[in-house]
C-alpha cells in the first residue's frame, strides 16, 4: 500500500493438510490444519476488509479445492477446512457485495506442489502429469481478478483433465 497507495485485491491462499483418518491425526496436525487453513484465512481478509472499504471497493479471492466441495476418504479434517473457506466465502459475498467488495472461491484439484508432495507422493511416482501445475492456478487468479466489476466469480471448480474422481 506504501508503494502503489492502494490494495486492490488480497489472494488467500492458506493451505496445509495431513492425510489420515480423523483417529490417527495427531492433536498438532488437527490444529495446525484448523489454524493454517480457516484462522490463516481469515485474518489476513479481516485486515483488507478496513483499507478496501475506504478506497471503494477490492477482491478477494480464497484458494481453497475440491475437498471443500465433495470431500474425500482420509482427509476428513482437511476437507472440513476447505469447506470452512468456501462458506466463509458465501457469508462474505452476502455481507460486503454491496460494498463493492468481490469475493470468488477457486477449487483446485490436485496440484502439483510441495503441499502434494507432502502427502507420500514422490516427483517420480506415476500421476504427477495428471495434476494442475501451480501455474495452471496461479492463471486463474488472475482470470478471476481481471473480470468485470460487474461480474462475481462464486466457486470455480477445476480440475486436470487427466485427473481421476
Amino acid at each position: 500500500v506504501s508503494r502503489f497507495g492502494r490494495l486492490d485485491g488480497i489472494v488467500a491462499n492458506a493451505g496445509i493438510g495431513a492425510y489420515g483418518g480423523i483417529m490417527d491425526l495427531t492433536d498438532d496436525q488437527l490444529a495446525d490444519m484448523m489454524d493454517t487453513n480457516v484462522a490463516g484465512t481469515v485474518w489476513p481478509i479481516r485486515a483488507a476488509v478496513p483499507r478496501f472499504l475506504e478506497q471503494g471497493g477490492g477482491d478477494i479471492v480464497i484458494v481453497a479445492s475440491v475437498a471443500g466441495l465433495r470431500g474425500a476418504g482420509d482427509e476428513a479434517v482437511y476437507a472440513a477446512t476447505k469447506f470452512a473457506q468456501v462458506g466463509l466465502a458465501g457469508g462474505l459475498d452476502r455481507e460486503l457485495r454491496e460494498k463493492n467488495i468481490r469475493v470468488s472461491t477457486l477449487c483446485p484439484g490436485g496440484t502439483a506442489t510441495e503441499f502434494a508432495m507432502g502427502s507420500g507422493r514422490t516427483p517420480d511416482m506415476p500421476g504427477l502429469d495428471d495434476m494442475l501445475r501451480p501455474e495452471d492456478v496461479a492463471e486463474a487468479v488472475l482470470t478471476v481478478l481481471r473480470q468485470p466489476l460487474t461480474m462475481r466469480t462464486l466457486v470455480w471448480s477445476m480440475r486436470s483433465i487427466k485427473e481421476q474422481d
